[in-house]
């Protein structure tokens, strides 16, 4: 089920082919990310270390629970502060979870395979501007949002801009 809040839909129309949606199933993870995160070929946006005001981890992304990893393919280029000392610069795939707050910590806990996977976390000084929902925790962002943060550190700061104005229009 896509819900009209869903930001990921920005990027999966607008991001000129550099993400995928690949739908999330619990006892059936889409194989092709499963060999990507066992090969170290991609790195998750996760939070574990931070909670939200639900008490839950606080993950970047705040869209439907069917959605599970977006994927973007963008040039690799600058550090961001990361969890575990990983450098996002040494990943082309970055696996971003398109799912409420609550539902993007079920989905990482129902998922083994995440767990597994390198993981960073986006520190910003920017609060989000998504007004179309309610209970984000603070210092939490929306899919795009983390979308255009990641794109910003890798030197693609034309697409965040691009991006950035179709989730204004968007946003209202």
């Amino acid at each position: 089920m896509r819900r009209g809040t869903n930001t990921g839909v920005i990027a999966i129309e607008d991001a000129n082919n550099i993400v995928e949606r690949i739908p999330w199933e619990r006892l059936n993870p889409n194989k092709d990310l499963v060999r990507l995160i066992e090969n170290n070929q991609a790195v998750l946006l996760y939070s574990k270390g931070e909670l939200s005001s639900t008490g839950s981890p606080a993950m970047p992304s705040a869209e439907p629970q069917t959605e599970e990893p977006i994927v973007s393919s963008a040039v690799s280029k600058v550090v961001s502060t990361v969890m575990s000392k990983v450098g996002v610069e040494a990943y082309e795939n970055i696996i971003i979870i398109d799912s409420t707050w609550q539902e993007a910590n079920k989905i990482f806990n129902q998922s083994s395979y995440l767990k597994n996977a390198p993981q960073f976390t986006l520190k910003t000084t920017n609060d989000s501007s998504y007004k179309l929902r309610a209970n984000q925790p603070k210092g939490g962002l929306c899919t795009i949002e983390c979308i255009i943060e990641v794109l910003r550190l890798k030197g693609q700061d034309k697409l965040a801009a691009e991006l950035s104005v179709k989730f204004e229009q968007f946003n209202g």
